[in-house]
């Protein structure tokens, strides 16, 4: 990919001809139905925002086990396949193109969710209250994940992202950040194991590398990312080792010729992301911590990222509050601020759906008004981090 700082420019992914290098990056919402189907809230979310330059849909399970928190969508059934082609065909109708994240929660699970035991690599539970449809509860015990457990997974990864192409998707992005699953096998403190899949590094990566492996032999590697989260101790995860683990993982990813490598919360500062960068062969999305939601620090952030040799740019909390961010951005006109933390994940259109575009503030719309219930604050999940 040809490196610019101007990121309202054209730019391209693998067979994708993307309009600019702005990616709206994956945010969980907890909109979807019980079932983890996608709803009519959805399909218009997301078409609301087709402008940006790619869509990576929020994280999906590939089974039963891998469900998170309540209300997060799935792709493991022919509904979930028929409730995300209505979105993918919404967003294709106007311009957009979109890939969607597989995610397995891991130890980041429940029974009062799952309704069973939740898997992991080593009996390490999570070191914090979960929420439920029933509340914060104490974290359960994961079961260690056997053998088969483990060539089970994989393939429930494979089959959803076959299930992903179905339902229109450009591709996939295998989820191995931010403490769920594949993480949890990355990291110290979370894989005890003594087999294949524990120990030392090149053993402790190799459950993550089979998944992404499968899954492009599945659907074809052009269509797969990975997300990473090098020291990140989101939902619990310790790494002691993160230069040295994600240089054995990335050796082991390289000859894959994947689509892309999505950085988390990316500061091109740091010495393992100028590694990174200059070890990945391929194309790198960066994803920066902002530190303010202003047109100007959005911009300011952007261009680092690509100075620093990103070829794209994922955001978070300006695509959450700004449907028409690309314009925004275009003009230089002013931000919607992200409004109260309650409306994230507590279902309906308030604080989803209802953001104001320059077009309706330009033709003196309505402010809009929110107000907080006794339920505030129900649902402390982490908010989005760019």
């Amino acid at each position: 990919m040809t490196r610019t700082t101007d990121f309202l420019a054209p730019a391209r992914l693998g067979r994708l001809a993307l309009p600019n290098h702005l990616v709206m990056a994956p945010l969980t919402r907890n909109r979807a139905a019980a079932d983890g189907t996608p709803t009519d809230l959805m399909v218009t979310h997301y078409a609301q925002r087709a402008s940006a330059g790619l869509i990576i849909a929020e994280g999906s399970t590939p089974n039963p086990a891998g469900q998170t928190y309540p209300d997060i969508t799935a792709i493991h059934t022919d509904r979930h396949v028929a409730g995300w082609r209505r979105v993918t065909d919404a967003v294709r109708a106007a311009g957009g193109r979109m890939f969607l994240q597989l995610q397995h929660g891991g130890r980041v699970s429940h029974p009062a969710t799952t309704g069973r035991t939740p898997l992991a690599p080593s009996p390490v539970p999570l070191p914090e209250t979960i929420f439920t449809a029933q509340g914060h509860r104490q974290a359960a015990v994961p079961r260690a994940m056997t053998a088969d457990d483990i060539r089970a997974t994989i393939a429930d990864f494979a089959a959803a992202a076959r299930r992903a192409v179905d339902a229109g998707f450009e591709g996939v992005e295998v989820h191995s950040a931010n403490g769920m699953l594949l993480h949890q096998f990355l990291a110290d403190n979370t894989n005890r194991r003594t087999d294949g899949y524990g120990g030392p590094a090149g053993r402790r990566v190799r459950f993550a590398a089979e998944v992404t492996e499968a899954v492009a032999d599945a659907i074809g590697a052009d269509r797969v990312g990975i997300r990473i989260s090098p020291a990140s101790t989101v939902n619990g995860v310790l790494e002691e080792d993160t230069d040295g683990l994600y240089a054995t993982f990335l050796d082991r990813l390289k000859g894959l010729d994947l689509a892309y490598l999505h950085l988390v919360r990316s500061a091109p500062t740091t010495s393992w992301y100028r590694r990174i960068r200059a070890d990945w062969p391929g194309v790198l999305i960066g994803n920066p911590d902002l530190t303010g939601l202003s047109t100007q620090a959005v911009a300011r952030a952007t261009r680092e990222m690509l100075t620093a040799g990103a070829d794209l740019v994922a955001l978070g909390r300006p695509f959450l509050a700004n449907p028409d961010l690309v314009a925004r951005l275009r003009r230089e006109a002013p931000l919607n601020p992200v409004r109260d933390r309650y409306f994230m994940y507590v279902g309906g259109a308030a604080g989803y759906n209802d953001y104001p575009t320059l077009a309706d503030q330009e033709g003196v719309a309505p402010p809009l008004t929110m107000r907080a219930t006794a339920h505030q604050h129900a649902r402390p999940v982490c908010l989005p981090t760019a």
